[in-house]
């Protein structure tokens, strides 16, 4: 089924900042996003006017779902004894920003467990949680700011980097832990934001939105810009366990631009389950000093300051195509190019990834409707994009307005064709297990 739509106001959008609230049941201020909290006085007001809000729809027996003013949605997610709102004018469906309401409870489970959440408020209803979240803002306004473009999150998938199949191999044969390691959860490599390898047991594997709030912890700028080379946070999985802590052992290989690596370095995590924390690091330890001296490490950061690990839309030949990324349904990854003219600027890269998400809310019928859709065409006044879903993978176009709807459909093709010859090096694909 192709439905066909024309946004001529989405280019005309402003995307003012996204404001997000958390509060407690009994209508304690947890987080806001303004900044400073903006006008406290304002902001306490406003605060209770949700939880009253929200109280009125309870005692219905419903829930409040969202409210609509004119460009505006506020939309509301309960997870007891925590209330979420998000006030937005971006024009996203309304399942992105529930999706972006659930990570914000993620992160603060990452900090609280739900045990401890759960007791907490048994004992005292108008308990103050802003006192045990002290200094977590951090992390909170950083998972907020991934969220407006990180596609990955929206899709619940791993955003890998491109690599040569061999060497992600080494690299991923050389991390395995050895038998006495009998604590370890779960090894990431991750350079440039995006995962180089991931080991883990036979058991089990790791939840995409465990992985996302990893990812933010290790480069919430509190861990990523201390002095230490290395360091152990602790961390809830919620995913994995909602109960319990682990811990997470991150060591960043480099950290500054000095040879020519962009911001978000290189790093290895170690999620370890409890045991002899020493142990782990000296194994940890004996594992980089490996990685230096067979040269392993150093491919992989050659590659990175080569920009081998990224690839750009031009490298396919597809006359037209501005932009794409296609997700592996199997393997529950995808792979996108940069992001470059115009798409380099970030207002339009918003548009892009806000018409990306709708596209993907109408494939999987996220918001409510009657059913999913195969396919789906938007043309707008900028760009038109496409999206189609099959068995093996999903898959996001852009091309330019001027062109006809059948070229959207040949670039999805050819989009498809390649990214099938190029999969080993787009894709983590058999990494070991232990």
């Amino acid at each position: 089924m192709v439905l066909k739509l024309v946004f001529d106001s989405i280019s005309a959008r402003l995307y003012l900042p996204r404001e997000y609230f958390v509060l407690t049941d009994a209508g304690k201020p947890v987080f806001i996003s303004r900044p400073g909290g903006g006008d406290q006085d304002g902001m306490v007001s406003t605060i209770g006017i949700m939880q009253a809000l929200i109280s009125v729809f309870l005692d219905d027996h419903d829930k409040l779902r969202c409210i609509n003013a004119g460009q505006t949605r506020i939309t509301f997610l309960l997870r007891p004894p925590l209330y979420y709102a998000c006030a937005s004018s971006w024009g996203e469906p309304e399942s992105v920003i529930r999706s972006h309401l659930e990570y914000l409870h993620l992160q603060i489970l990452s900090i609280v467990t739900a045990t401890q959440l759960k007791r907490i408020f048994e004992r005292r209803t108008n308990f103050d949680l802003r006192r045990l979240l002290n200094g977590a803002e951090p992390f909170m306004h950083s998972l907020l700011s991934r969220l407006e473009t990180d596609i990955a999150m929206t899709m619940s998938s791993l955003n890998c980097l491109k690599v040569e199949p061999n060497l992600r191999k080494r690299l991923a044969e050389s991390l395995v832990p050895n038998s006495k390691m009998k604590d370890i959860l779960y090894i990431i490599l991750i350079a440039n934001d995006r995962v180089v390898t991931l080991i883990r047991p036979k058991k089990h594997s790791i939840h995409p939105a465990d992985l996302h709030i990893i990812m933010n912890t290790i480069h919430s700028p509190s861990i990523y810009n201390s002095p230490a080379s290395a360091s152990w946070v602790p961390v809830c999985l919620p995913k994995f366990n909602p109960a319990v802590f682990v811990n997470a052992y991150i060591a960043f290989l480099r950290k500054d631009d000095s040879e020519g690596l962009n911001e978000s370095g290189v790093a290895l995590v170690c999620i370890n389950g409890g045991g002899d924390l020493e142990a782990v690091r000296s194994w940890f330890d004996s594992v980089i000093i490996k990685l230096s001296s067979d040269g392993t490490l150093n491919a992989l950061l050659s590659a990175h300051r080569s920009k081998e690990t990224e690839y750009s839309v031009s490298e396919l030949g597809i006359p037209g195509l501005r932009h794409f990324i296609y997700k592996s349904r199997a393997q529950v990854q995808i792979t996108l190019p940069t992001f470059e003219d115009p798409y380099d600027e970030p207002h339009a890269r918003k548009r892009l990834i806000t018409l990306y998400q709708t596209l993907h809310d109408s494939i999987h019928a996220k918001s409510g409707q009657e059913a999913g859709l195969k396919l789906q065409y938007i043309r707008t006044e900028t760009e038109s994009v496409m999206g189609w879903i099959t068995q093996p993978f999903e898959l996001y176009v852009t091309l330019s307005p001027l062109l006809p709807k059948s070229a959207a459909v040949g670039a999805a093709n050819a989009v498809a064709r390649w990214v099938k010859k190029e999969e080993a090096r787009l894709f983590l694909k058999d990494a070991p297990v232990f």
